[in-house]
């Protein structure tokens, strides 16, 4: 719309506006008249009923009644209970419609108006249906001389008195043929009738959602589980969200009654702590709560993890683009989670994918939206082992160091361009690794053994490696390097980082102990011998593969990678972060925290812990 209107048809916005509220103001009027009137026959129904029922109690005392005259009242009472209950949740449907459609939040002063109705509460009715399940009770035990019947709030509290046996049982409505299979009965008690209860249709065990939003945390869930208490309801479920200062409670109930005062004390609760109260009740055949409020949504899905991490920041581009894949994949999300302090730079998902996505496809399209904003988005199944991983297995050259060791040792031998080419082609998987393993070795003949000694001294550790590794180590976890290169300079890396174990190959000396003599002695460390170390070492810690994390950057890593139950492929080559299942491509290894699920504090906490 233009700010003033071009075409004399047309209305000009405040003109609009007023229109259309002066026609809400004309339909809400009339809606809520209508609705006083339904809601007035209903409680006159109810109190013709309720008189007719108390009337009929009247003229021939309760404690006159036989046993199918007590049942059968007391269940016209349980009928004209549900009538009422299911009225009130009709009321609470058509008032949530009616605030959505209108945008007016009238539904929670329009409940409260309810309070004052007879239909919310009969005492005189509650009172008989207590004497007739005492009646009903003293009726089916022939030991009543023994028993003493107890009224209880809404329920009875039988106490047995035999001197054989005690126990005592206490109940409302809804487990009352419980009770009568739990009387001590003589040998001569007579048959308990299959009918003598309504069925279980007609009885109190309404499921239902009862969420208050409002800025007193503490205060908010207090007064929910106050009045849950006073009503005596069952608590199947709750959780918690909070917003800066704003909470949301939410409580899934089994009510144990049909007394709707409930939602009245539960409005007053509302407006006392400044809330914003919503029921959800729901068809009691239909069981809608499987597992947890939570998780109720997400049912028959597969659980998944994404981490999402930039150094610089997580644009909104990147974010925007990551959320329509999501949208695209049918994907949910459940949760989400800040896990850096400062810039957002790093955010974990809690997702909800369908049982028929093609997990290899969906890899290779968030690896092309992960290259394209140069954000990285590592995928792994949300499960027990994700934050329960407890053994971290390292390639060294360019993952725990930034050099290719055999690359330093050929530029002292004069002969690191050949070295280097050949270097190359392994780390991209063009040759076999073996064999360009024996290629470079051989180069390095003649070469002084003091020159291991000056590329140690010159290496530089990864930025992140020692952060990553003291953190580590103080929960407890076994840490290792597997390298193609060579074990002086494991054993170096090792030692500087505090890992627990290091494989790598030895280089062969002269008899003299002065030179390289171009060969290798034992087996080689490849792809293949670097993942049966790391199954290895989880046998020896006593640690399954899904509690492995290993993290390397060449293609001899691959298989180390896959085995492991998270494999990063970390600043690595293309072949390499395309089929690996995660990525880093931050120049940090401490970084690797956060696809483990820890937090920047959590980690400030664990590098800091004396």
């Amino acid at each position: 719309m233009s700010w003033k209107p071009s075409d004399s048809n047309e209305l000009h916005f405040i003109k609009l506006v007023s229109t259309r509220l002066s026609i809400l103001q004309i339909k809400t009027t009339e809606f809520l008249e209508k609705l006083d009137n339904e809601i007035q026959k209903v409680s006159d129904f109810f109190v013709k009923e309720s008189n007719l029922l108390i009337k009929k109690s009247e003229e021939k005392n309760v404690d006159t009644f036989d046993e199918n005259e007590a049942s059968k009242m007391l269940e016209s009472i349980i009928r004209l209970e549900n009538f009422v209950f299911l009225s009130y949740t009709g009321l609470v449907k058509i008032l949530k419609k009616h605030d959505k459609h209108s945008g007016l939040s009238i539904g929670e002063a329009y409940l409260y108006r309810t309070a004052s109705l007879t239909l919310t509460k009969s005492d005189l009715l509650l009172i008989l249906k207590k004497s007739l399940m005492e009646k009903v009770i003293q009726e089916v035990s022939p030991t009543s001389s023994k028993t003493t019947p107890t009224i209880i709030n809404n329920g009875i509290k039988v106490e047995n008195n035999s001197t054989t046996t005690s126990s005592s049982v206490s109940l409302g409505t809804t487990t009352l043929p419980t009770l009568l299979s739990k009387i001590p009965q003589s040998t001569t008690s007579p048959t308990i009738k299959k009918n003598l209860f309504p069925p279980s249709n007609l009885l109190p065990h309404q499921k239902v959602i009862v969420s208050l939003t409002g800025p007193h945390g503490t205060d908010i869930i207090g007064c929910v589980l106050e009045c849950m208490a006073k009503h005596d309801c069952e608590i199947e479920d709750f959780m918690l969200s909070r917003l800066y200062h704003d909470v949301t409670f939410g409580v899934l109930i089994t009510l144990n009654t049909h007394n709707i005062d409930l939602f009245r004390d539960l409005a007053e609760a509302s407006r006392k702590w400044d809330g914003t109260l919503a029921f959800d009740v729901h068809d009691r055949d239909q069981n809608y709560y499987t597992s947890s409020i939570e998780d109720a949504p997400y049912e028959n899905r597969i659980k998944y993890t994404a981490t999402v991490l930039n150094q610089n920041g997580l644009t909104p581009q990147f974010l925007n683009d990551w959320t329509k894949f999501l949208l695209k994949e049918k994907i949910s999300v459940e949760k989400m989670q800040r896990l850096n302090e400062g810039k957002l730079s790093c955010a974990d998902y809690k997702l909800s994918v369908p049982n028929n996505t093609d997990f290899e496809r969906l890899r290779q399209e968030l690896f092309t939206l992960s290259t394209s904003h140069g954000t990285d988005v590592a995928l792994q199944p949300y499960d027990v082992f994700r934050r329960h991983k407890r053994l971290v297995v390292f390639d060294m050259d360019s993952t725990l160091i930034q050099q290719e060791v055999i690359d330093e040792i050929a530029r002292h031998a004069g002969v690191v361009n050949e070295v280097a080419a050949i270097t190359e082609l392994a780390m991209n998987g063009e040759i076999d690794f073996k064999e360009s393993l024996r290629r470079r070795v051989a180069l390095l003949k003649g070469t002084p053994v003091e020159v291991l000694q000056t590329v140690k001294e010159n290496l530089t550790f990864t930025e992140g490696a020692h952060f990553l590794c003291k953190a580590l180590k103080k929960i407890g976890f076994k840490l290792a390097v597997i390298s193609g290169g060579f074990i002086p300079l494991a054993k170096y890396v090792k030692n500087e980082l505090g890992l627990d174990y290091a494989f790598a190959n030895q280089l062969k000396v002269s008899s003299d102990g002065l030179t390289l003599t171009g060969e290798t002695v034992g087996p080689i460390v490849d792809a293949e011998r670097k993942a049966e170390l790391l199954e290895v070492i989880a046998q020896a810690e006593n640690v399954t593969l899904d509690q492995v994390t290993a993290i390397g950057d060449g293609a001899n890593d691959l298989l180390m990678l896959a085995k492991s139950g998270l494999g990063i492929a970390f600043n690595a080559k293309p072949r390499v972060q395309e089929k690996a299942r995660a990525r880093i491509n931050q120049k940090s290894l401490k970084y690797v925290l956060y696809l483990l699920g820890y937090t920047d504090e959590d980690a400030k906490q664990l590098y800091n812990d004396s």
